[in-house]
C-alpha cells in the first residue's frame, strides 16, 4: 500500500495505490489524521484511483476520515474509484455522507 499526500488550494489530496485490508487501514488513517490535523485543510480528497482491492477495512477508513473532517470543519470526498469498489461504497451508503466523484 502507497500513500502520499498534498495540499493544493486548502485541499488535502491523499493518492491511495494498492489494497486496502485491515493490515494496511492502520497506517492509512494514522497518516492521513496526521496531515489533516497539522495542515487544517478545507476538503480532504482521498484518490482511489490505484486501489485494487478493498475490503469492510476501506469504509471504516472512509468513515473516520469524515469524522475528522467534520469535527475540523472540512468535507471529505473519494475520487476515482474503480467500479467495483463503487458499488460497494454504494451498497454501504456512504454517498449519501460523501462525495463520490
Amino acid at each position: 500500500m502507497k500513500i502520499s499526500i498534498k495540499s493544493e488550494n486548502g485541499t488535502a489530496i491523499a493518492m491511495l495505490s494498492g489494497e486496502i485490508d485491515h493490515h494496511t487501514a492502520k497506517s492509512l488513517r494514522s497518516e492521513i489524521d496526521r496531515f489533516v490535523i497539522t495542515m487544517q485543510p478545507d476538503r480532504l480528497a482521498m484518490d482511489f484511483t490505484g486501489i485494487t482491492f478493498m475490503d469492510s477495512s476501506g469504509i471504516g477508513l472512509i468513515i473516520g476520515r469524515y469524522k475528522l473532517m467534520k469535527e475540523c470543519g472540512g468535507q471529505l470526498e473519494i475520487r476515482g474509484p474503480q467500479p467495483y469498489i463503487r458499488r460497494v461504497l454504494k451498497l454501504s451508503g456512504i454517498e449519501r455522507i460523501v462525495k463520490i466523484v
